[in-house]
């Protein structure tokens, strides 16, 4: 019997991965050993550093993955390609900036998180950890470990580490949903749908790894595409269903994980309940990773399938993208709810992503690790905003973020920056010229157009008009809008009957001796609920990230020259040599 003999292993490959999650091991020994003092700061310290770390361990692997066109750990076990490389440098960028919004205090010290996240919500225990001051500064360890697997994700030729990379993003993430500081049932529900639905999707994308073993004997992409190109040295020609169902078996949990129609539905509820910082690095960081993984696996085994199994993986995608840019736009024009339209915005956006799908080339995954830049900047962006803008009781006591549209009104009175900011990020989504998100849609669309699907490219443009009516109507809301207390202020000075509607919101008769009505008592409650908004003044992190999200936003659409050649320098996204 032969002895075992060791992998080589060249460590200095995983060191993106490896920093991060290392970090997260030494987060969760700082919660068992750093005292209560200063834990919070030593937890965000370490956290930066260490995304800080994976991003310059990015930098130095460059060159060496660029020029040699891959880099790689037992047999592919970890996979750097340029493309690879590419979506690590997003995610690292994306999620350094997510962790400044998480980390953001209001001037009173309360973050977004729940004192302590296990205790039952209404409870005495739940108001004395409160009273007491406790944080939830485990909430940082979970982002690192989350981000470490979000880096793995796209980062490997075997799909069973694939799978792992996919847990280990997600656990965390379910946790993370259910730490809001308020609305708390609304939170664990969102964790529960996701941990639910997420596990379901897991279950379904093992079934497709399974399926492709079957039909290979191999869990490696290279190797099963090999099995593809070679169909006489197994029985692949007896059993072409089974090929197929487990490609698109994988592609469903991925589709899941970028929240693409029909696989979306969890999307809305969890943006919504999620505490808002971890929705906007849901939003970005998750996306970005998933859309690597989707583009690493299907675009690979697309070049060894033969031609109707090709053009049956393209029709797939093609119902994909149409599905979810209508579901997206059509499902966003009637949210009321800022983080649930910014959801639909998020599943519109995942099918201009699936328009680069088609043709499976370079020139769409180039596309594609632009578009995950620019989006990931203008939606980070974005809810941090949202973070800001809170409700605000009669004691003056600041409670949760104002999401109903119609608490934005009027803000660019209120902080005219603030809805600059707002305004240009949903500017960028919308894909207006001048802005990242029109240079991104156009190169998606350019590699629809290019691989010949330029119905599904003018599908993605009418598309594009349409959500614009959601940016706007919101634009429309935050600037032209008077606040609620100018139009009050207008009706007393009019002679209205604004004293009327007080004493009817009370119970009492009207000036004009008629009785008080419920319509009368719910426009009451509807005004007081507009005129109680304020905007909360960050103690830094939070507006950082709004700022480096603007220039971003900003460069990447006036001059996005470099960033485009450095996509086009990472768009090979599988090895140059076998």
């Amino acid at each position: 019997m032969n002895a075992f003999e060791a992998p080589v292993i060249e460590w200095g490959v995983l060191m993106p991965v490896l920093v991060v999650l290392a970090a997260g091991v030494v987060g969760v020994l700082i919660e068992a050993f750093v005292p209560d003092r200063a834990r919070r700061t030593t937890q965000v310290v370490l956290t930066l550093a260490a995304l800080v770390g994976s991003l310059a361990s990015v930098v130095l692997l460059w060159d060496r993955v660029t020029t040699e066109g891959y880099a790689f750990v037992v047999d592919g076990t970890y996979l750097l390609t340029p493309f690879t490389l590419g979506i690590q440098t997003v995610v690292a960028v994306l999620a350094l900036l997510g962790v400044l919004v998480i980390a953001d205090r209001t001037r009173t010290g309360q973050d977004a998180f729940a004192p302590t996240a296990a205790a039952v919500p209404g409870t005495t225990y739940e108001d004395a950890a409160r009273e007491a001051g406790l944080q939830q500064t485990e909430i940082y360890p979970l982002v690192l470990f989350a981000t470490g697997g979000m880096l793995l994700f796209p980062a490997t030729d075997n799909l069973i580490v694939l799978f792992i990379a996919l847990e280990v993003l997600s656990l965390p993430l379910y946790v993370l949903c259910a730490t809001a500081r308020r609305r708390r049932l609304l939170s664990q529900e969102a964790a529960f749908k996701y941990f639910l639905l997420g596990s379901f999707a897991s279950a379904i994308m093992l079934f497709g790894i399974a399926l492709v073993y079957g039909f290979a004997g191999t869990v490696s992409i290279e190797g099963a595409l090999f099995v593809l190109a070679h169909p006489e040295s197994q029985v692949l020609e007896l059993m072409p269903g089974l090929v197929i169902a487990g490609v698109l078996l994988i592609t469903v949990g991925l589709l899941f994980k970028i929240g693409a129609a029909p696989f979306h539905t969890w999307t809305p509820d969890v943006y919504q309940g999620a505490p808002t910082p971890i929705t906007g690095f849901m939003a970005a960081c998750v996306k970005a990773a998933a859309i690597g993984a989707l583009v690493r696996v299907i675009f690979t085994l697309a070049a060894g399938l033969d031609e109707p199994l090709r053009r049956d993986l393209e029709v797939g995608l093609w119902a994909v993208a149409i599905l979810t840019m209508l579901i997206g736009t059509a499902a966003g024009v009637v949210q009321t709810d800022v983080k649930r339209m910014l959801a639909y915005s998020s599943i519109a956006h995942a099918g201009f992503l699936a328009v680069a799908f088609v043709g499976f080339s370079e020139v769409g995954s180039q596309a594609v690790l632009f578009y995950v830049l620019a989006y990931g900047l203008a939606t980070l962006g974005g809810f941090a905003v949202v973070t800001l803008v809170r409700e605000q009781d009669a004691d003056g006591v600041v409670l949760g973020e104002a999401t109903h549209l119609s608490q934005w009104a009027g803000l660019a009175r209120r902080s005219p920056w603030l809805a600059a900011a707002f305004t240009l990020f949903l500017l960028s989504m919308a894909g207006i010229p001048l802005t990242a998100g029109f240079v991104a849609k156009f190169a998606v669309f350019s590699a629809a157009v290019a691989a010949g699907a330029w119905p599904l490219a003018v599908l993605g443009v009418l598309a594009s008009a349409v959500a614009v009516f959601f940016y706007v109507r919101l634009i429309v809301l935050m600037v032209l809008t008077p606040r609620s207390e100018d139009a009050e202020d207008a009706g007393a000075a009019d002679g209205g009957s604004a004293a009327d509607g007080a004493r009817s919101a009370e119970g009492e008769p009207s000036a004009d001796g008629g009785a008080p009505a419920t319509a009368t008592l719910a426009a009451a409650r509807s005004t007081l609920a507009r005129a109680s908004v304020v905007v909360v003044t960050s103690r830094g992190p939070a507006t950082v990230a709004i700022v480096l999200c603007a220039v971003g936003v900003v460069l990447l659409g006036v001059v996005p020259q470099m960033a485009l050649d450095w996509a086009t320098q990472a768009a090979t996204f599988r090895p140059l040599q076998p």
